[in-house]
């Protein structure tokens, strides 16, 4: 196989800089000053990144290895995926890269993990796992990629096969157990989860699909149970009186053990603005809430037109 070249790879690869309003829904946890990276996935420039970077940025910024600094538009954000699209306002004169097929990569695949910060060489990993995954803030991904060793700057980071294509997007710093011992991991999105949206996103700003319900809840699995452990200050949950502390034991009739339970029992009932009733359990005492679903991206500043 012909070797790749990784200088000319590298540099569809872009550090990517958004600010965020003090004000803005989601500025208490994910912060006002965010940076990761981009990856231009098109002739036109598009670029792909993480969108907890992008979501509400009122400014974003792209610069390549010479340091040269572009305006961009934070064009799209899909909750489902977490992929976001940022759209150039100049020209970045920088290369695509190729989509690879991520439904390929099995355990023990190499692939190679690819950042803007520094502009460093690609850092060569395995993929330790193909499994679903569960985050706290109310995220489901059915199949996503854990590879190793963690890159220090995952954020946004291409996750590229033996070809140099792309197959997935860094997401999270994570701890994998590995023979008996525990090491940190990324979790990568999967590329292919963007090509059927993807058309979508870059005409419409979101996925061609109706909005999940979102209850603004925290939670986290443990011996087979759900435990709430923060509510958004004004969410739904919160105005339901769910507390930090509750154990999730229904939803509507349905018992739940697990986080992907929980979400998915809770999809199955509607749209964003379903009720969706829940049992918990607090000190002792069983409680029956009903909680009104809203689409959580209502909550979200718009990016300013351009």
């Amino acid at each position: 196989m012909t070797a790749l070249n990784w200088v000319d790879i590298g540099r569809s690869v872009t550090k990517l800089r958004a600010v965020i309003p003090e004000d803005a829904f989601t500025a208490a946890i994910l912060g006002s000053q965010r940076m990761g990276n981009g990856i231009v996935i098109n002739a036109e420039g598009l670029v792909l990144t993480i969108g907890y970077l992008m979501t509400e940025a009122t400014d974003v910024w792209l610069s390549n290895a010479d340091g040269r600094e572009v305006a961009a538009h934070p064009l799209a954000y899909d909750q489902v995926t977490g992929f976001g699209l940022v759209l150039p306002l100049q020209k970045l004169n920088l290369p695509a890269i190729a989509f690879g097929n991520s439904a390929a990569l099995g355990m023990g695949s190499e692939v190679h993990v690819l950042s803007a910060h520094e502009f460093a060489a690609p850092q060569s990993a395995r993929v330790l796992a193909r499994r679903e995954f569960a985050g706290a803030w109310e995220y489901l991904l059915e199949e996503a990629i854990f590879a190793a060793p963690a890159h220090p700057h995952w954020s946004g980071a291409a996750l590229v096969d033996e070809q140099g294509a792309l197959v997935g997007l860094g997401s999270l710093l994570v701890r994998e157990m590995i023979a008996g011992e525990e090491i940190n991991a990324n979790m990568f999105v999967p590329i292919d989860l963007l090509k059927p949206i993807l058309e979508s996103l870059q005409t419409q700003g979101h996925a061609d699909r109706r909005p999940r319900p979102w209850l603004g809840v925290y939670a986290v699995e443990l011996t087979g149970k759900v435990y709430v452990t923060g509510v958004v200050d004004g969410g739904p949950a919160q105005s339901a009186d769910i507390r930090e502390g509750d154990v999730i034991t229904q939803v509507a009739e349905h018992e739940v053990n697990s986080l992907p339970e929980f979400y998915k029992r809770m999809w199955e009932l509607g749209p964003a603005g379903s009720a969706v009733p829940l049992t918990t359990v607090r000190g002792g005492t069983r409680l029956h809430l009903n909680v009104r679903s809203v689409d959580r991206g209502a909550l979200l500043k718009r990016p300013q037109a351009h």
